[in-house]
This record gives structure tokens, C-alpha cells and sequence, in this order.
């Protein structure tokens, strides 16, 4: 396979999220990019503004939303863990024409689950170390109250739809601060970051591994893309919800079993794979002390990014539940974050650590402190590839362009949806023929988005709808500290009647 590293200061940037900017770090390059599209100043000044939307800051806000909120809910994502897998089953309330529990979940989770469970977990690995899972695990916790908290608000503040109810961020925006046009902002660059560059930067990732591990030409796997999910979500929300219960737990569940044998395999290996990461986490690991920070910021960042708490996707399906009780939806959303980070992300680190399939770099120096696979190099895709070979020989790379397809093919899916209901958001009141034609509109946009990203690449582009997503982060975790007592209350509220 043919791959194109960015530099050093890309890797271990603030930029490169989970499911949409993952490939910031690695992206997989077959075919040219769009010289001329975008002129250099242009392109600078994107640059630019990228870097200071998603700056440490945003990083630190991040950081103390999640502990604010698990102190304020009492660690709600410990004491009502049972209650989080038993929400996911409850029955619908009957208040209207929602979804279930479940299915919000999975159209959640497909959100969270993508291309960056396989290359993000190895790029944290490759420049913190075996460390850099722990503080990973460590922001999953902690991004699980969260999730909770936006997840309980977009259910106590949506409102009615002919499809299903709608609502998310740029709803509690408006009805819980009062603010209409921050919920219209929140929106817009929503439907930018979600909807025009995200579907781009996941067709060009999956068409380029398909193209290098089967021979299949990026205008067919591109074609085939487009025709399926058009199948879809031109069915609308049911359509999308059904699927998703289905193809969602299908693709983690067999990701994680497959992981699970890799693992079995290497039984022996265990024991000295979680001591490495407890050690390399508080720079106790000789190996790694010269890296202890960049461990820490590999993790924290590499969590965050996964579990995509606070960036406002997951509430926006949670507002589409049908439940008894906001609380009951936040907790299925915390639960998700759970399934994304410490059963997916870690399947993948552990693949890639107990079959020794990793380089570990020092990011200030590029030197490879620890070369347990130098053949591989910087090749961080192929740390999991290599992983799979082990049990599955020669077949690495077939399994994770097979693993890309359900990933991505869910993600888009998941992605319009979130554009959808920010569309309904800003017609909200005035529904009928426009709000249609905008619908129609953005259903074309993304599959051509979608051909777009599988025949072509282009940076700018991509770094244009990281800044969209890094706007409604910081729009989103500061209206949640500010609606935080309301979050409180209805827990408070929940447990009473309980």
C-alpha cells in the first residue's frame, strides 16, 4: 500500500478527530490532488484558523467539562452503569413518533466508530507508547458524563417532527439559553463540518484501501458507495435507524471477536501487555520516560477524538428518542462512549501491542525509540494489518479494507442524519416545501461529496469541516456547563422516582 505521513506537527496537533479527521495523520493516497482547486493563501489562511479552533484550549475545555460533570452527576457513568445497558432495551414511552433507545444508540455509534478506531489507536501508540491507552481509557470515563449531559438535555429541550422529534444543541441552545442565533450558528457549521467535508474525507479513505488491497478502481467503489447509502437515507429516518441496529452492532461486534481470537492466540502476552501500558503511563517504563508528556497528550487527545463527547452528534440523535425520561437517553449515550473507546480503541491497541506490531517515535526527533516492527516503519495503518496477519496470514490488509467499508458506510450514514436534523432546525415552524427542497438538496450534496472524496483528494477541504466540528465543540461544551444544573436537577429528578 501506498501512503502519504504528514509531518510531525500534523501527528501531534490538536487536529485529526476520530471519525472524520483521521487521516490528517495517515492519509491513504492513490490518486492525485486537486492542484489549483484552492490558491496557496487560501489555503494558509485555512490552516490558520484550524489551528486556533482546535488549539490546547479547546483540549483543556474538554478536559474540565468532563470533570465538572462526572462530579455535578455524581459519577453517574459508575453508579448507574447496569441502568446505562438496560435503557438500551427499554420500551418507547408512546409520547410520539420517536425512535427507540436502541436504534438512537446504534445511529450514535456509528457516529463514534470509524476509520480512526484502526489508525488513530496505532498513531497514539506509534508517539506515546503503550502508555498513551491508559490516558485514553482515562478521558473515556470521564467523556462518558459528557456524553450523559448533552445526550439528557437535547431529550428535555426537542421538539415535535412529522418524521420524529428533533433537537440536539442548536435546540437547548435557543429554548434552554435563549439564544436562537447561536443555535442557528450551531447549525450551520454543522451541516459544513458533517455534512460537505466529513462523507469526503471517509469515501476517500475507504475507495483508496479498497483500491490497494483488492484492485478495485476508486470510480466503482465510489459508484457502489453512493448507490447503497442513497438507498438509504433517501428512506429517511426509519430507514436509517433500521439499518443502523443492524449493520452497527454487527461491525463492533465482529471487529472485537476478531480482535478477541488475535488476542486468545497471544494469551501468554497479556500480563506484560497491561503492565507496559500502566507503566508507560506514569513514565515508569524507562523506554518511554523521555516521553511521558507526549504519551499523555497521545492519550488524552486520542480519547477525546473517539469518543466525541461534547461535540454535539451524539445528542442530536439522542433528541430523536422516544423514552420515559430524558435521563434514560443520556445514559444510553454515556453507555456508547463506553463501547466506542474502551471496548473498539481498545481492541485495536491490543491487537497491535501483544503481537508487537508497532514502532513507537519521538516526535520532536523522529528517532524510533522502540522498534518493536521496523519493517513497518511509519506505517501505522499496517500496525493493525500486521496484527491480523499473525492469525489470518497475508490477509491483513483485506480485513481492514473490509472493516473501513462498514465503518464508513455507517459514519455518512450517521452524519447526514445529524445535517437533517439541523436543516428541520432552521425550518423549524415554516415546514413544507422549502424545508423539502433543502432536505432533497442535502441528500445530493453528501453523495456527491461522497463520489468526490472516493475520486479525489483535497486538504482544504477537509481542514475547512475540521473547523465546522471544532466551533460546534467549543458552541456546544460552554452551553452545556451553562445548562449544567438543569442536567443535575433531572437526575436528581430521575432517581426520586425511581
Amino acid at each position: 500500500m501506498q501512503y502519504k505521513v504528514v509531518n510531525f506537527s500534523k501527528i501531534c496537533g490538536i487536529r485529526g478527530r476520530n471519525s472524520i479527521f483521521a487521516f490528517d495523520v495517515l492519509q491513504f493516497k492513490s490518486y492525485e490532488a486537486l492542484p489549483g482547486l484552492f490558491s496557496p493563501m487560501f489555503a494558509r489562511i485555512v490552516q490558520a484558523v484550524n489551528d486556533v479552533v482546535w488549539s490546547p484550549a479547546l483540549v483543556v475545555l474538554l478536559i474540565f467539562a468532563g470533570l465538572f460533570l462526572t462530579v455535578g452527576t455524581r459519577f453517574v457513568q459508575v453508579r448507574h452503569l447496569p441502568e446505562m445497558v438496560r435503557s438500551l432495551f427499554s420500551r418507547k414511552a408512546g409520547k410520539g413518533n420517536g425512535i427507540s433507545s436502541f436504534e438512537a444508540f446504534c445511529m450514535a455509534l456509528s457516529g463514534r466508530i470509524g476509520t480512526g478506531n484502526i489508525v488513530g489507536v496505532a498513531t497514539a501508540i506509534a508517539f506515546g507508547g503503550p502508555g498513551a491507552v491508559f490516558w485514553m481509557w482515562l478521558i473515556a470515563f470521564f467523556g462518558a458524563a459528557t456524553a450523559f449531559s448533552e445526550s439528557t438535555l437535547a431529550q428535555m429541550f426537542n421538539f415535535p417532527h412529522k418524521t420524529v422529534f428533533r433537537g440536539g444543541p442548536f435546540s437547548y441552545i435557543e429554548k434552554g439559553l435563549g439564544a436562537r442565533w447561536l443555535g442557528i450558528a450551531f447549525a450551520i457549521v454543522c451541516i459544513v463540518g458533517y455534512g460537505l467535508s466529513g462523507p469526503t474525507v471517509q469515501a476517500n479513505g475507504m475507495s483508496s484501501a479498497l483500491g490497494n488491497s483488492f484492485g478495485i478502481p476508486p470510480l466503482w467503489s465510489g459508484i457502489a458507495l453512493v448507490l447503497i447509502l442513497g438507498l438509504v437515507i433517501f428512506g429517511g429516518v426509519k430507514s436509517i435507524s433500521k439499518v443502523a441496529k443492524v449493520v452497527t452492532p454487527f461491525m463492533a461486534l465482529g471487529y472485537i471477536a476478531l480482535s478477541l481470537v488475535v488476542i486468545f492466540t497471544h494469551l501468554g502476552a497479556v500480563p506484560h501487555v497491561f503492565a507496559m501500558i500502566f507503566k508507560g503511563a506514569f513514565g515508569a517504563d524507562a523506554a518511554f520516560g523521555g516521553i511521558l508528556g507526549t504519551t499523555i497528550m497521545m492519550g488524552v487527545k486520542r480519547g477525546i477524538y473517539s469518543n466525541e463527547a461534547g461535540q454535539g452528534g451524539g445528542a442530536i440523535v439522542s433528541a430523536s428518542a422516544d423514552v420515559s425520561h430524558p435521563v434514560r437517553q443520556g445514559l444510553a449515550q454515556s453507555f456508547s462512549v463506553y463501547v466506542d473507546t474502551l471496548l473498539v480503541c481498545t481492541a485495536t491497541a491490543l491487537m497491535i501491542l501483544i503481537c508487537g506490531s508497532y514502532n513507537v517515535i519521538d516526535s520532536s526527533t523522529g528517532e524510533i525509540l522502540v522498534a518493536s516492527a521496523p519493517e513497518l516503519g511509519n506505517n501505522y495503518a499496517g500496525f493493525t494489518q500486521a496484527a491480523v496477519d499473525t492469525l489470518l496470514p497475508g490477509l491483513g490488509g483485506k480485513f481492514i479494507s473490509i472493516a473501513l467499508i462498514f465503518f464508513v458506510f455507517t459514519t455518512i450514514m450517521a452524519y447526514y442524519f445529524y445535517c437533517e436534523s439541523a436543516i428541520i432546525y432552521l425550518f423549524q415552524g415554516r415546514e413544507g416545501k422549502g424545508e423539502k427542497i433543502a432536505v432533497f438538496l442535502m441528500r445530493a450534496a453528501i453523495l456527491g461529496a461522497v463520489m468526490f472524496g472516493a475520486l479525489k483528494e483535497a486538504d482544504v477541504i477537509w481542514q475547512i469541516g475540521d473547523i465546522g466540528v471544532g466551533i460546534c465543540a467549543w458552541i456546544n461544551v460552554v452551553a452545556i456547563l451553562l445548562l449544567s444544573r438543569k442536567v443535575f436537577s433531572a437526575l436528581r429528578d430521575y432517581e426520586h422516582r425511581r
